[in-house]
């Protein structure tokens, strides 16, 4: 079987992910956002790729996705099961709205991952449509870097390790921050390091 090797990209910051927002109205990156995501690949740029050569690039249809991309000069195909979590009636709003008008749902949504309140998607659902993409991408082999969000990174690799759902909770994944998985074909490993030049 062909090794896989994955990168997951998040990507940079917009207005709606700086306020807390869920979802929203699809920002693209804002200024600052934008800079920081041009200045990583001009670093990547400098020590030869960080995100490595030769790979086919995946992005969630959202605009910053899109535009992460762009600063790393790549060109990705629109991949839907890269996209954010449906958030439904709490697109668009702050944490702090849905905790003051909304407190048990959000209290329900926050313990318990098959929860939907808001009439979106769930975090089991999410997880479910991640991990199947995930699953393909083991099987099919190759090199692939996927710019998407923090919450679809985070359900990537807990069902890459084989943990219990509840545990997305306890990954944070920054705005721009990559994440390697490798596979040969019977599980995923996580791996962790310093881009290696060359």
């Amino acid at each position: 079987m062909t090794g896989t090797s994955l990168r997951l990209v998040a990507h940079g910051h917009t207005a709606a992910l700086r306020r807390a927002r869920f979802g929203g109205a699809d920002d693209g990156l804002d200024e600052g956002g934008l800079r920081a995501a041009l200045a990583q690949a001009q670093a990547g740029a400098d020590r030869r790729g960080p995100l490595g050569v030769n790979a086919t690039c995946l992005s969630s249809p959202a605009v910053a996705a899109r535009q992460t991309a762009a600063a790393f000069g790549l060109l990705p195909t629109i991949e839907t099961a890269l996209a954010d979590c449906d958030y439904g009636d709490w697109s668009g709003r702050s944490l702090e709205e849905i905790a003051e008008s909304q407190p048990q749902a959000l209290h329900d949504w926050l313990s318990a991952p098959e929860s939907a309140p808001h009439g979106g998607e769930s975090v089991t659902a999410v997880r479910d449509r991640v991990g199947n993409w995930l699953d393909e991408q083991q099987e099919a082999g190759g090199r692939v870097i996927a710019v998407t969000h923090p919450l679809v990174i985070r359900v990537a690799v807990v069902h890459a390790l084989g943990l219990p759902l509840a545990t997305y909770q306890q990954v944070d994944v920054e705005p721009l921050a990559v994440v390697r998985l490798t596979s040969r074909g019977a599980r995923w490993q996580l791996r962790l390091g310093a881009p290696r030049a060359g």
